[in-house]
């Protein structure tokens, strides 16, 4: 398939209104306060994104949607990066909204979609459990019949804005087989229902909250069965698929920014009676963060407009958009503290913002080695 990479006028309409919107709304200041927050949720700002048609940026318009297609999404999520924006959109947005708008019955489409659209809930998955990997032998999570319903029992981990969410989806084991695939189903819940109970986990990249999240018998209907039952996990791996790509959207955004705050420091910092970007030595490095934040760009575009347009190079196109976006944030953003040198490592520098997020964004659903070993894998199986 022919891919048409850059973007239309409407593409960059929307993009140098979500720059000038998250400059205004989403200072480091507001940044920072939110890190501090329990929290880390705004209902002020939610309403206001809702407003700009945000959170329902891709959905239909009989849903409260834009009708707008997931290149158009990938450019908002990259100023996110940019912005190191906090809040629940990604978790409520990528981790929910699309599962319910791709699998979900017409009747929970009609129940959640407008909700999440005017941004009247939060939503997150909660899929991970100890070993924090998204294997389906690793979720042992159990979801026992009970009436004409279900009850859940087990821990989740690292489950991102749990204390904001009104739902969670979660995947729960339904029942046990010799394929560990089969049998996992996912649920629509209320996340304030008696049972539930959160703690803070302490982790990296403090703009994205993280919670340990236990369930007691918690009751959830069988019309909150979001798919078949028993045939949770493709949706699971079509979540991980979605998400990877507006992950290495974010990256992009990320690094870019890290590199531009970089070069300006490097043209404005006296050493030895000279600017410092004098030196050739940091003029290679900039060089090769340049570089690096470009190869990153054409790779994650390519990889969202083959998700965009279903094309049958979709997973690999995300697989190596995913692990290259990877490997170039953490050089960007390493480069970028070297640079700036002592300060660069400071708390009130706004480096260690984007190095954080880089390498959440990096880790969450599989990392640069994992997406390799994904790409050889299929390039294996393409020779067979």
């Amino acid at each position: 398939m022919a891919i048409e990479l850059g973007l239309n006028e409407e593409q960059s309409m929307l993009k140098t209104m979500a720059r000038d919107f998250l400059a205004t709304e989403t200072p480091k200041t507001f940044v920072r306060e939110m890190m501090d927050d329990e929290v880390g949720h705004s209902p002020e700002l939610w309403k206001k994104m809702a407003e700009l048609g945000w959170q329902g940026l891709v959905f239909p318009e009989e849903y409260g949607g834009a009708s707008m297609n997931f290149r158009d999404l990938t450019i908002l999520c990259e100023e996110m990066g940019r912005a190191v924006m906090p809040g629940p959109f990604y978790s409520t947005v990528i981790l929910v909204g699309l599962p319910i708008l791709d699998f979900g019955s017409d009747e929970q489409k009609a129940e959640f979609l407008p909700k999440i659209a005017n941004g009247e809930i939060v939503c997150t998955l909660a899929a991970l459990e100890e070993s924090g990997d998204l294997w389906a032998d690793d979720l042992h999570f159990r979801a026992l019949p009970r009436g004409d319903g279900y009850a859940l029992s087990g821990t989740k981990m690292f489950v991102t804005d749990a204390k904001a969410a009104d739902y969670m989806l979660v995947a729960a084991r339904t029942r046990r087989t010799q394929n560990p695939e089969d049998g996992i189903t996912l649920f629509m819940v209320n996340a304030k229902e008696w049972g539930i109970y959160m703690d803070n986990m302490t982790v990296m990249d403090l703009t994205r909250k993280q919670y340990a999240v236990r369930f007691t018998d918690v009751p959830v209907s069988a019309s909150n069965i979001i798919g078949e039952l028993h045939g949770g996990w493709p949706i699971l791996q079509q979540i991980a698929f979605k998400a990877s790509a507006v992950l290495s959207a974010e990256m992009v955004g990320v690094g870019e920014m890290a590199m531009e705050m970089t070069v300006a420091y490097l043209k404005d910092r006296m050493q030895f009676g000279v600017v410092i970007g004098t030196f050739q030595a940091l003029k290679h490095k900039a060089a090769d963060m340049y570089a690096a934040m470009e190869y990153s760009r054409s790779l994650m575009e390519w990889a969202a407009e083959c998700v965009k347009e279903n094309d049958r190079d979709a997973p690999m196109a995300v697989s190596m958009a995913k692990s290259y976006c990877g490997d170039s944030v953490k050089f960007v953003t390493d480069a970028g503290v070297q640079l700036h040198g002592g300060i660069g490592f400071t708390w009130d520098h706004d480096m260690h913002l984007y190095f954080k997020r880089g390498r959440y964004n990096d880790t969450a659903f599989g990392d640069g080695n994992y997406h390799k070993e994904v790409i050889a894998r299929q390039l294996e199986a393409n020779l067979m």
